[in-house]
């Protein structure tokens, strides 16, 4: 069997109609979906399968329909007898790496990235903060132009570290859009702002962070079954008390996705699945790197291929 990682991708890759066939071709995954819709209160599945595209994009909502979405295609996945030997998630994606390890139950997951979503949108009035992607810079040269946009009440961090020359910073919108400015001075290929709701991952995530953690902290986290590398750290990591801390911390800190993407070449994995909604996190791997394989599943058509290429 080949030596697998799985991956778990974050906000952004959401779709209307996301987990629709999964739904409609097993009954397994429906009754995962009618779980979701029982611990919400509301119908997450509607939300994924129909829309509106505004409703779904609300962080509240893509929170929890990513992660129902990554876990009904690891469930399709393992029922072929396909495993990884350690996984890792793009921010909002490590609960669902989590769930892959058995440190959290399903259930507690989606109730929790719900509250993450609601937390996060709360911590910061919208037009408040802002986020914008810079390519073609490297991560000390965007740490320089944010060190010299931010005082003490105006914040800019680097947000996502996604690859060597793909950096997300996040923060009050004056101080972000001065940093997009001179990043283009300094010859950036490119720079994006972000059509996001609030600034993730930043000191402005505070009180999100504060009241995730209390949420955190009634939920049982166990011992991972296989490593999960977490965005914090870029490091493997099997405790489920240091996950809980990590996860706390990450609210507010980069997600480390270059040194993660390295770590898992370090492991000697030899494929990577990209597992839910979207190709971004397997598409920054084949970037990053010629020498893995890399795969998407999100329905069953490329659950067939998948499973056939790994096989």
């Amino acid at each position: 069997m080949v030596k697998t990682a799985f991956l778990f991708p974050g906000q952004g890759s959401q779709f209307v109609g996301m987990g629709k066939n999964f739904y409609d071709s097993d009954p397994e995954c429906r009754r995962m979906f009618e779980e979701a819709d029982e611990i919400l209160g509301d119908s997450i599945s509607e939300v994924c399968f129909q829309g509106p595209e505004e409703k779904l994009k609300l962080t509240e909502n893509t929170q929890p329909a990513l992660l129902i979405h990554s876990i009904i295609a690891l469930k399709r996945l393992r029922d072929h007898g396909i495993n990884s030997v350690l996984a890792a998630g793009h921010s909002l994606g490590e609960f669902s790496a989590l769930v892959c390890a058995g440190t959290l139950r399903f259930g507690d997951a989606v109730h929790l990235v719900r509250q993450r979503g609601r937390f996060m949108q709360e911590a910061v009035p919208v037009g408040v903060g802002a986020m914008a992607a810079i390519i073609g810079l490297s991560a000390e040269q965007v740490q320089q132009l944010c060190l010299s946009a931010s005082s003490e009440d105006a914040i800019v961090q680097p947000a996502n570290l996604n690859s060597p020359e793909q950096i997300v910073i996040a923060g009050h919108k004056e101080p972000v859009e001065a940093v997009s400015e001179k990043a283009r001075e300094q010859g950036a290929k490119k720079v994006v702002a972000l059509p996001v709701s609030a600034p993730f991952h930043c000191k402005l995530m505070e009180p999100a962070a504060m009241r995730l953690k209390a949420e955190m902290e009634k939920v049982e986290f166990k011992d991972a079954s296989i490593p999960v590398i977490t965005n914090v750290e870029a490091a493997p990591n099997n405790s489920g008390d240091k996950a809980r801390e990590l996860l706390f911390k990450q609210v507010c800190s980069p997600v480390r996705w270059t040194e993660t993407m390295q770590c898992v070449i370090d492991q000697g994995v030899e494929a990577v699945v990209e597992l839910g909604s979207g190709k971004v996190l397997s598409g920054l791997m084949k970037r990053f790197s010629k020498d893995i394989r890399c795969y998407q599943v999100g329905d069953e058509e490329s659950l067939a291929k998948t499973v056939a290429e790994l096989k």
